[in-house]
């Protein structure tokens, strides 16, 4: 990968830091502003990779790498730098608490349609993208409290880091708990206008209406089954034992209307206790859940907001670390349950048929009420990426997956060169208008619905390109998804800011399109899904490479051949010749060990080992004969 995601995080950190740390106070707030969404996207630039990418761990103070301390200089060293962002995550999540309830509004990022504005109540409106939001930061938080306080002995700091962890507990709780209000199933007759649309986005055989819902149903079964066993939140439904209903599952906008209230069913223990306080797994109060207002339906970009945080609750690091107490645990099955769902939904409506072409393969993706866009397109593609992760799909099937994300990263203006007034250009700015229907203010004198503006095509395709690539089994398949994100990451490159306080951050898309207005300051919101997708990247390096059976099978050849080799060397006495001969032959032995050793994991190295081995061995024989003939 031409990206270099190690040295491009590092300039991202100095640049978050640049950006924000002034004077020795953090400084909250970018382009929109702030709110509880951008102000925790700013503290992910930095906690991201510091709690996912082992390399630019900041929790073990002994252990933090001279290029980490370098580039997060004006924190501190190794023990203030993790002391200043416990600091600043304290700071965040005091900021967006109000009468003990987490504040999970959309604030500045509102928007409203021309001649209109957004009030003040609306702004308060929660929303999904701070509920997911909330629930990566509070994870990424809660455990890099938990590795640091194994290397802090002063009280006053063990607590300071208890109340963090109390505080981004809390705030995780009811993160989760507005996740499961804002689930949604909408269920509509195979004959009105939203299942005619799905009709026709899945019909690519000109197969009968009524077939293909009896098939429609068919294929989920399983699906429209489980919603038995969803119980706690939203997303119940009653009206699916028609022959002739239909349905799609998500997430809306907000907590949806009439969503029923999350009894919380407190435990104490299960964390971590200190000596000399009382266990931080105590009974939290999240405040008064606010009532639904949202449409209850699914919204694709709140959807896939949603499941990549519901995710982070299962991850390795979530259950090795323990960071779930019991409560959460049982709110973390639920939302498990409603993931699963979602994600076999959409991948079964995306692939549906047996047709030689998916419907996602035919873009742009209509939704149910009718809207089409790339953009729809990417989002579905992003959910069945998903699926083929959790089902580690089979190598065909990620191809086309991949061929979908090539054909978008085109359309898209990513990978080929743009002309005034092309379509494409405006899925970066202004980007996809999503109208959050039921944000209406009761005020009759303030009728406008609020509106969300989804500007992250470009990041989104990054990530998930790097996802499908990470999957694959076949050698060149991968390379020529890596070779997609690496055309990707150079249009994101190009849009990075140039001004020297905010240097090298996001978004300015006029260094691509030069008909879009500029920008004097960083969006944390573009920033923290570039910083996603380099995260992604990192880890995926971190991995073993593919190992390829034709190479396995070659490299294994060679290396009999070696050995072999090596063995007549030892028969012909050559252990017993010179100084230097006796030194090759122990530096080929060596190599031969680890050749052995390697050879099916690694064969290409095995390869390179054996060649070096066998030129030796040849030299040597080469001058045996040399000196027979000279006799």
């Amino acid at each position: 990968m031409r990206i270099e995601p190690r040295q491009r995080l590092l300039e991202t950190w100095k640049a978050t830091v640049d950006s924000s740390w002034r004077n020795g106070v953090w400084h909250w707030g970018g382009r929109d502003g702030t709110n509880s969404i951008s102000d925790a996207e700013q503290l992910l630039c930095i906690l991201l990779p510091a709690t996912q990418v082992n390399p630019f761990a900041l929790d073990r103070p002994n252990g933090t790498a001279d290029a980490m301390l370098d580039a997060l200089s004006p924190l501190g060293d190794e023990k203030t730098i993790p002391l200043n962002l416990v600091r600043i995550a304290t700071d965040y999540f005091r900021r967006y608490l109000e009468d003990g309830r987490p504040v999970s509004s959309g604030g500045s990022y509102f928007r409203a349609e021309e001649d209109f504005k957004v009030n003040d109540i609306q702004q308060g409106r929660d929303i999904v993208d701070s509920f997911a939001v909330s629930v990566t930061l509070s994870l990424a938080t809660i455990g890099f409290v938990r590795i640091f306080r194994q290397s802090v002995t002063r009280m006053n700091i063990r607590r300071e880091l208890r109340d963090l962890e109390r505080l981004a507990s809390t705030r995780l709780t009811a993160a989760m708990v507005g996740l499961l209000r804002s689930f949604s199933t909408h269920v509509f007759e195979s004959g009105n206008d939203p299942g005619r649309v799905l009709l026709a986005t899945i019909n690519k055989t000109q197969t009968p209406s009524k077939a293909l819902v009896n098939q429609f149903r068919n294929e989920l079964q399983e699906t429209i089954a489980s919603f038995n066993e969803v119980l706690i939140g939203s997303g119940q439904t009653e009206e699916l034992e028609s022959a002739n209903s239909m349905f799609e599952c998500g997430w809306s906008w907000g907590i949806v209307k009439h969503a029923p209230v999350v009894t919380l069913e407190y435990k104490t223990g299960g964390r971590e206790k200190d000596s000399s306080e009382q266990a931080v797994d105590e009974i939290e109060d999240i405040g008064v859940q606010p009532d639904g207002i949202a449409e209850n339906k699914p919204y694709l970009y709140f959807t896939v907001v949603a499941v990549d945080a519901i995710e982070d609750l299962f991850s390795e690091r979530t259950r090795v670390l323990g960071l779930l107490n019991e409560e959460q645990q049982r709110l973390s099955r639920a939302l498990q349950l409603r993931w699963d769902l979602t994600l076999t939904y959409w991948a079964k409506v995306a692939t549906f048929g047996d047709g030689p072409t998916w419907p996602l393969e035919d873009p742009p993706w209509q939704t149910t009420d009718g809207l089409r866009s790339e953009y729809y397109t990417l989002l579905v593609t992003s959910i069945v990426v998903k699926d083929l992760v959790r089902k580690r799909g089979a190598d065909a099937r990620l191809a086309r997956i991949g061929a979908v994300l090539g054909d978008l990263a085109n359309e898209g203006r990513v990978t080929r060169q743009h002309r005034p007034g092309d379509s494409g250009i405006e899925l970066h700015a202004p980007g996809l208008k999503v109208t959050l229907e039921g944000s209406e203010d009761d005020d009759p004198d303030s009728a406008s619905t609020a509106i969300w503006r989804v500007s992250e095509f470009a990041s989104l395709l990054l990530q998930r390109c790097i996802a499908i690539a990470g999957l694959l089994n076949d050698v060149e398949e991968r390379a020529r998804l890596l070779r997609l994100a690496d055309r990707v990451w150079e249009h994101l490159a190009r849009r990075r800011l140039t001004d020297n306080v905010h240097r090298r951050l996001w978004d300015q898309p006029s260094q691509v399109f030069e008909s879009i207005s500029e920008h004097d300051r960083p969006s944390w919101y573009y920033t923290e899904r570039v910083v996603a997708g380099l995260v992604s990247a990192a880890n995926m390096l971190n991995e073993e490479p593919l190992v390829n059976d034709r190479l396995v099978i070659r490299a294994l050849d060679l290396l009999y051949e070696a050995e072999h080799l090596y063995d007549m060397e030892l028969m012909r006495g050559s252990a017993d010749a010179s100084r230097e001969v006796m030194d090759v032959l122990t530096e080929i032995r060596a190599k031969l060990e680890r050749a052995r050793n390697i050879a099916r994991t690694r064969p290409g190295a095995a390869c390179a080992l054996t060649n070096w081995i066998l030129m030796e061995l040849d030299g040597l024989d080469d001058v045996r004969q040399s000196e027979s003939t000279a006799i």
